[in-house]
């Protein structure tokens, strides 16, 4: 009897000194365990909490899963790890901090430890977490909810060269062009894995001059880790949290990675998809803003891959937090070619209207490929006959239309012809022509005319686009040696639409094309063709 006694003594010690530590324990990082501060009008711009700065009530706070808002005294509370990034998210009529490459300053990382030792460093050790993490915001007069944003796709440089070709290229002419946007946003695939070049790429983008969010892509991640949450670390490092939200008017902005590595289904590559955490953040961001808020979601690798692309799971889980917000728009980039894209109910989208994405053509066309131009950069045209450049992003209350700028070009030009300069007497039956609208998809009307004749409707074609071809076989049956980089082999185009032309007597015809895009705009190419007497 007595052994049993001390047994049951023993355990019950054992319970109660278990009991003790837990409770310690939790005890004891309870002011560790979570992060405080305020978020305050900072009034004289100068980024300090100065006793004249007041609270704002009712601004979200993240730690990038949960969110929470700020009371009538502008202070919030969250939980925190060990590996966490708080930011504020930006509210309309407020502007954000930027630092001297115009990068918003909107977050606070803690890691005490720091990042792993990788390849491409990440975060430094960031020591103990500070009393109080404060976000100063500068009040806007009237901040309009009818406004432009610059929307980037891959700029992608492999090396200081292409570094170079990307700011002559592209952002010396954003500069002239920009007008009155607010802000910018590349579509991730910043650089071409050398991680180094992040800060030449923010060093170019700063030329710019505006406000500039950036997307983290395949190409900006460190593979040299096992795990997702690592893979990160020096995009943290350069750019802060890839999973982030923010105002402005009417709309409401989501960034995401969209990346899984390693792709745990192989245990190699990557695939498209996202963490639970980070679908836990977006469905907690959208519990405080209103439904009738346009939502524009911002990732690098475009939803509608099959599932060897994109899980499927997770696309679901996206749409089904999305379904009751009628006015949605998503921006993705990273197939080099420009794309629109509708998920209806097949694909499980479940809102009112199809699920628009918006796949942007990129800054860096073709990989920097092709001939030089007369920039002396590379032509660089991508795999559907779309030339590098732009879009822009028209914002109008809760809805939207954008334009594609082709780099070099004026904005007036949306359409490419492909047909002969000349013809002979005879022939011209046996010639197809060709229009590549940039931003078109199918079911779009785009038609041609002769010598200002009847307008007529011109075909959908998903062919591959024959002036690409025409750049590729220079190098593919080329008899010497040809200055530059191949371009890839081409895709069919989603944007393509062709006509045959009647017999012709010899004479000049202008032939001119009018495309009008989802939003109602018009626009108008034309090419002149010579019809010549036999020989």
């Amino acid at each position: 009897m007595a052994f049993f006694v001390d047994e049951i003594t023993t355990c019950m010690k054992k319970y109660i000194v278990s009991v003790i530590i837990i409770l310690g324990f939790c005890g004891s990082s309870y002011t560790q365990d979570f992060v405080k501060g305020k978020v305050y009008h900072d009034i004289d711009n100068n980024g300090k909490l100065d006793k004249k700065d007041k609270g704002i009530e009712g601004v979200s706070v993240s730690n990038g899963v949960d969110v929470v808002q700020t009371d009538k005294n502008g202070f919030y509370e969250l939980p925190i790890s060990e590996d966490a990034i708080i930011f504020v998210i930006k509210p309309a009529n407020y502007s954000l901090p930027i630092n001297d490459r115009y990068q918003p300053q909107f977050y606070y990382i803690h890691k005490p430890k720091g990042s792993p030792e990788l390849k491409y460093a990440g975060v430094a050790p960031t020591g103990r977490l500070p009393k109080s993490v404060d976000f100063g915001l500068v009040k806007e007069q009237g901040e309009s909810s009818n406004f432009l944003a610059m929307i980037f796709g891959d700029s992608q440089p492999y090396n200081k060269a292409e570094v170079a070709y990307f700011k002559k290229a592209i952002v010396d002419e954003a500069v002239k062009t920009k007008g009155e946007a607010l802000f910018g946003l590349t579509l991730g695939d910043l650089v071409g894995d050398d991680l180094s070049l992040h800060d030449d790429y923010k060093e170019a983008i700063a030329g710019v001059a505006l406000p500039w969010f950036n997307v983290m892509g395949n190409h900006d991640m460190n593979y040299d880790v096992d795990v997702d949450s690592l893979s990160d670390e020096a995009f943290e490092r350069s750019f802060g949290p890839n999973n982030y939200s923010f105002n402005y008017g009417n709309a409401h902005f989501i960034v995401l990675d969209d990346i899984i590595y390693p792709n745990p289904y192989t245990g190699k590559g990557y695939i498209g998809g996202f963490r639970k955490s980070q679908l836990d953040f977006v469905e907690n961001d959208l519990k405080f803003v209103p439904k009738d808020k346009l939502v524009v979601i911002s990732y690098h690798i475009p939803l509608f891959g099959d599932e060897n692309v994109f899980r499927q799971e997770d696309r679901k889980r996206l749409f089904s937090i999305l379904k009751d917000f009628p006015h949605v728009l998503g921006l993705s980039a990273h197939t080099h070619f420009q794309t629109q894209f509708y998920c209806g109910e097949d694909d499980g989208w479940q809102g009112n209207k199809p699920y628009h994405e918006y796949n942007v053509g990129t800054t860096n066309g073709d990989w920097y490929s092709g001939a030089m131009d007369e920039m002396g950069t590379p032509t660089s045209t991508m795999r559907d006959g779309t030339p590098k450049g732009y879009a822009f992003l028209r914002i109008n209350g809760n809805q939207y239309s954008f334009d594609y700028k082709v780099a070099g070009k004026d904005n007036s030009y949306q359409i490419e012809i492909a047909a002969p300069d000349y013809i002979y007497q005879g022939q011209s039956h046996r010639y197809p022509v060709y229009a590549n609208f940039f931003v078109g998809k199918e079911g779009d009307k785009v038609e041609y005319r002769i010598n200002g004749g009847e307008w007529k409707d011109m075909q959908y074609a998903e062919e591959t686009d024959p002036l690409y071809l025409d750049n590729l076989y220079l190098w593919d049956l080329a008899k010497e040696p040809i200055e530059g980089k191949r371009p890839s082999n081409p895709v069919l185009s989603s944007h393509l639409w062709k006509a045959s032309l009647p017999r012709w007597e010899v004479g000049t015809y202008v032939l001119e094309v009018r495309a009008t895009d989802m939003f109602g705009k018009t626009f108008l190419q034309s090419k002149t063709i010579k019809v010549i007497a036999e020989k």
